[in-house]
């Protein structure tokens, strides 16, 4: 990547709000986690199942931080299964799956492992490759996309 085009990349917080629109998730606070390479969702459940024989996903998730009143269940494809290393070295073997997010007007699939953590303070890290080549961070600013509130769950249909 040329400077110039560096120059060209939008800018994003260490947290931000993101929208997860194939998961029927208007809103989820995710950390901005350039040591991780692929995202991350923190379930609740996670019961893999077959479907025509294709391999799903039937998972739970409460998108908002120490609310356990609004839980969102969601199904999608399982495109792989990876072991991951966390930040405290443990390894574990995670369905990957692939949905869509969105950001400030953007959107783009990317890859997200599955993983049922409930002492993870936020419910999603958004990895360095969902962010390659569309954003920089700025690891002295939050929210630089606006801030959500939990009435958004009052206006989705989950």
């Amino acid at each position: 990547m040329t400077e110039s085009s560096l120059y060209a990349l939008r800018r994003m917080g260490w947290r931000e709000w993101l929208a997860l629109p194939l998961l029927n998730v208007p809103a989820i606070k995710a950390k901005v986690d350039t040591g991780a390479r692929t995202s991350a969702l923190h379930t609740s459940f996670i019961e893999p199942f077959e479907e025509e024989g294709a391999g799903k996903v039937r998972f739970g998730m409460y998108p908002l931080q120490k609310n356990r009143d609004i839980e969102v269940h969601c199904e999608a494809f399982v495109v792989d299964e990876r072991t991951v290393t966390d930040s405290g070295g443990h390894r574990e073997e995670r369905l990957v799956i692939e949905t869509d997010v969105v950001f400030m007007g953007m959107r783009w699939p990317i890859e997200v492992t599955l993983t049922t953590r409930e002492d993870m303070r936020f419910r999603m890290l958004l990895g360095r490759s969902a962010l390659a080549q569309r954003f920089v961070v700025d690891v002295s600013d939050s929210f630089v996309g606006g801030r959500k509130s939990k009435k958004i769950y009052t206006k989705a249909r989950i």
